[in-house]
């Protein structure tokens, strides 16, 4: 089977697992007999729901790289997995393992996507119907090519944005392997343009509420965060607005709430999630879980292979009765962070407080208060945490809130990058904090250029 950035059999969107395709096609469903009804379309995006909660996509590999790469100020990684050993020293070479199923799961499941997407003629049950299906296969394609787009390319504003080659942007589904297969990568300028338009498409089409799929308070946080990275203020805040206006989520009243699905709720996932993977026993895994949670009698229902250390270089950022400088477990003479312990935890993608977050330093930089005062929506992120209110903020008051709140779930490089702040001493412009192109797709596709760290 050739290998291409984008390949994807149609028996691909109709397994309920992760297998290896069988060259004879005794499982594939034709071409021509694959979407042929609304129900067909429906399985399809059941299938791009179930790629995306692999664990190399939202199932935690997203995050636990973006945690793990060059972090060495606040973890230490002591696995014996080579790949991600490498993306933590900033060792990384074109062919790792991590940098390559990352790319290639993201395209498999964008190509379900697109399969969806050009069916949508056979939705016919009703309108309302048609735009849920659209909105939530359109949140799934924007969501992840923001992900290729922030691990792969240069961070927006760093160089042209125009000519800093992006990531390549396959809209249509990916049939039979021709010359017009092969693209290029797109310009940094025209993967934003197409996640927002995915996005932004979403949020108007999808439902206030859907269950365990997304919904239109997603789509916006998606926004907010897409704006954030472009320097978009306005836009960042007034997305992140949309969110908690909406009423659909609530903050928790303690940190310990915001985690633990399995183990204390059963696998519901607390009011704060605005969008999640779920994990059950039959189905998921939480990559998170694998390498950031151990197993330890004092937590029941606990796991982990314990490969990701917390530093006490990390603790010494909290405030003296910070719970969540305290939110953490020790296991011999280690410390690990409790997010992660629950083995069939939810992998939590974004939640509620992160919109508190963006819209308090979208207002500051703004001068503006919509929604609130940044200093209303710091406080109620630091009361949540045990900590006193303060009496006025900062830029940099702000940043330190949201980096500590949010530590260990995937946002702090990307922070790094868009505030132009060095991530562990590291540059943030440094190409060492690109992912490569891998190497299996640079050797099938001569379109494609290398970063610069790995030519």
């Amino acid at each position: 089977m050739r290998r291409l950035i984008y390949i994807f059999l149609a028996v691909s969107a109709f397994t309920a697992c992760e297998k290896k395709l069988d060259i004879d096609p005794n499982q594939s469903i034709s071409q021509e007999n694959a979407l042929l009804t609304e129900g067909d379309v429906k399985v399809t995006l059941i299938g791009a729901y179930d790629g995306l909660q692999s664990t190399t996509q939202y199932g935690g590999d997203i995050n636990t790289i973006s945690t793990l790469i060059g972090n060495t100020e606040d973890i230490r990684f002591t696995g014996t997995f080579a790949g991600l050993a490498d993306i933590h020293k900033l060792e990384i070479t074109a062919p790792n393992l991590y940098a390559t199923t990352t790319w290639a799961g993201a395209y498999n499941t964008i190509n379900r996507v697109n399969n969806v997407l050009s069916a949508l003629d056979k939705v016919t049950s009703s309108q309302e119907e048609r735009d849920r299906i659209e909105g939530e296969a359109r949140f799934i394609r924007g969501s992840l090519y923001f992900e290729l787009v922030k691990l792969y390319a240069k961070t927006w504003g760093n160089g042209d944005n125009g000519t800093n080659p992006g990531v390549p942007l396959v809209l249509t589904p990916t049939t039979a392997i021709t010359p017009e297969s092969y693209l290029s990568r797109s310009s940094v300028a025209a993967v934003y343009t197409q996640i927002i338009d995915d996005l932004t498409t979403a949020e108007n089409l999808l439902p206030e509420t859907n269950g365990i799929f997304a919904a239109k308070g997603a789509a916006a946080a998606m926004l907010s965060r897409v704006a954030l990275m472009q320097g978009d203020y306005p836009t960042a805040r007034d997305a992140a607005n949309r969110v908690i206006e909406s009423g659909v989520y609530d903050l928790e009243e303690s940190i310990e709430d915001l985690w633990f699905t399995f183990i204390n709720n059963g696998g519901a996932n607390p009011g704060e999630y605005i969008f999640s993977m779920t994990v059950t026993q039959q189905d998921g895994v939480n990559n998170m879980n694998t390498f950031f949670g151990i197993n330890t009698s004092a937590v029941p229902g606990s796991a982990g292979r314990g490969d990701i250390k917390i530093l006490p270089a990390h603790l010494d950022k909290y405030e003296e009765g910070d719970k969540r400088g305290e939110f953490f477990q020790p296991v011999g003479n280690n410390l690990y962070t409790r997010k992660h312990l629950d083995r069939l935890g939810n992998v939590l993608v974004v939640r509620l407080g992160e919109m508190y977050l963006t819209r308090a330093e979208a207002n500051f930089r703004e001068g503006t208060e919509v929604g609130a005062t940044p200093l209303k929506d710091v406080n109620t992120i630091r009361e949540r945490a045990g900590l006193s209110p303060l009496g006025a903020v900062t830029l940099a008051i702000i940043l330190k809130e949201r980096y500590l709140e949010l530590a260990f779930e995937g946002q702090g490089l990307h922070d790094a990058k868009r505030t132009r702040s060095a991530w562990s001493g590291t540059p943030w412009d440094s190409p060492l904090l690109i992912l490569p192109i891998p190497q299996r797709e640079m050797d099938v596709n001569e379109n494609l250029v290398q970063n610069e760290a790995y030519l």
